[in-house]
């Protein structure tokens, strides 16, 4: 295991909200087994992995189910859109958002050393016209009006050293994500802990989203269980979704025919 100590000092937006480096966050460690690299937060727990020869792919399961939102929008219209990430992990769906899916893409970290980190062993690239990393508070971010209304996609996977339970989970937590998604945006939440409760969880989700907006997948075999919340609720065709998933797998790598087995609407 390499283990290391870093320091950064990220690009913000201008009038983004911001907090100071707050004290006595875990150290970031970094491991590699066979192909895949991976991040710790001071402990064994693993809170994001790389592919080493295929650093903007997706290597696990529930993470590349993050990226699920895109059954709900034809290929061509994804490019241009923007993606915001709670929590930066390994920078997976970051790199998968920018990198691959050419979106505009803002990710929100607390923990300066995770941002070096990615830098450093994870491939993450400079801040560009697409690509914007900022050290905040994802509850200040999900409370402030600065990009209200301008998210398209709100990946929301915030977790504590021990990857426990969700830092984030209650219903005004979630209504402040869902305003800031646009009208066609969608959040996923990843709702993995061996403390936490999924039914709470969900519920706080229904109580922010309304319950015909919410979409649920099986939990993985990890544990972990993606939640889809809606801005606006739909349900697609089912061969309106089957023809995306083909399209989602042939241009972008990623599993979506698999997840039209898995992804369910949740019942009110």
């Amino acid at each position: 295991m390499v283990s290391s100590h870093f320091q950064t000092s990220p690009r913000t937006s201008d009038n983004a909200p911001m907090s100071p480096t707050p004290p006595k966050l875990p150290p970031v460690n970094v491991s590699e087994h066979g192909k895949v690299r991976y991040l710790h937060l001071g402990t064994a727990w693993v809170q994001g992995s790389m592919l080493i020869n295929k650093p903007n792919d997706i290597e696990l399961d529930y993470v590349q189910r993050m990226q699920a939102w895109l059954l709900f929008h034809e290929a061509d219209e994804v490019a241009g859109m923007h993606a915001m990430q709670f929590g930066l992990g390994a920078a997976a769906l970051t790199k998968n958002s920018r990198q691959v899916l050419k979106m505009r893409t803002t990710a929100i970290e607390l923990n300066p050393q995770v941002i070096a980190a990615c830098r450093t062993w994870f491939e993450l690239g400079a801040d560009d016209e697409l690509l914007n990393v900022v050290l905040g508070d994802a509850a200040e971010v999900a409370a402030h009006e600065h990009w209200q209304g301008q998210v398209d996609v709100l990946h929301v996977d915030v977790y504590d050293d021990e990857a426990a339970a969700p830092v984030l989970d209650d219903p005004v937590f979630y209504a402040g994500c869902r305003r800031l998604l646009t009208s066609r945006g969608a959040m996923l939440v990843n709702l993995f802990g061996r403390s936490s409760s999924y039914d709470s969880s969900l519920g706080h989700i229904r109580e922010a989203f309304g319950a015909d907006a919410i979409w649920a997948f099986k939990p993985t075999r990890e544990g972990n269980t993606v939640v889809l919340a809606l801005r606006t609720p739909q349900i697609p065709a089912e061969d309106v979704l089957q023809v995306r998933a083909a399209e989602i797998q042939k241009r972008w790598r990623l599993p979506a025919p698999q997840w039209l087995r898995l992804l369910k609407p949740v019942a009110p």
